[in-house]
């Protein structure tokens, strides 16, 4: 069953108390469940150190702590962010998953820079949202899945080797013996694979990118 994340975190000068941190099958992070002072509940990506009975806000008069959002304006350079948003009121579509953070560098004018975690240097409305903080579950990249099975409860079926296929099942497949292939990786409908980029340039928003990942 899908949990509903509270991206936007646009309930403004609300005070929410984290009621419990939950185990979340649709992503790599834990989520904190809030319960706001007027009643409402709701969920949102916990970060590192957020515990049950903390107390969270959002807004521009929000205080400087860690699970806090607020626009980059009122943010103080050099602190760790996350859930950050591209497009003001659209809400956090960067830096969302377990470990990740990003680092708040500089204000240009109206806008700032921001580290991604990819290396990437970006410039981003300084009225765009971000929580502060790093998010939690530090632990995930170091989780051994440890047998076969597991891969199956999340969903991930055996994959077969090109190579080890017939001529008519792959383009990797067929030679005498066991063979390397004989091109560059591939796809089993001849799309490049393993280390080729993908990534499309020319899109406007490049134009905010400073610098680039690679």
């Amino acid at each position: 069953m899908y949990r509903l994340i509270d991206y936007r975190r646009d309930k403004i000068g609300i005070p929410a108390k984290v009621i419990s941190v939950e185990y979340d099958p649709n992503r790599s992070a834990r989520i904190a469940l809030l319960q706001y002072r007027d009643g409402e509940k709701r969920y949102m990506i916990a970060p590192l150190g957020l515990a049950v009975g903390d107390e969270v806000m959002s807004g521009p008069d929000a205080e400087i702590k860690m699970g806090n959002a607020l626009p980059l304006r009122n943010i103080p350079l050099g602190l760790m962010l996350h859930n950050l948003e591209l497009k003001r009121g659209k809400g956090g579509q960067l830096v969302r998953g377990a470990g990740g953070a990003a680092q708040f560098l500089a204000k240009e004018g109206d806008f700032g820079l921001v580290k991604l975690p990819s290396g990437e240097v970006r410039k981003v409305d300084l009225d765009c949202m971000a929580t502060i903080g790093q998010v939690g579950n530090l632990d995930h990249e170091n989780l051994s899945l440890g047998k076969a099975g597991k891969s199956r409860w999340l969903g991930i079926r055996p994959s077969v080797r090109g190579v080890a296929m017939n001529p008519h099942d792959h383009p990797l497949g067929g030679g005498e013996g066991k063979s390397s292939g004989g091109r560059h990786p591939c796809t089993p409908w001849g799309k490049p694979t393993k280390g080729y980029k993908t990534r499309k340039r020319g899109l406007p928003s490049d134009k905010y990118i400073v610098k680039r990942r690679d």
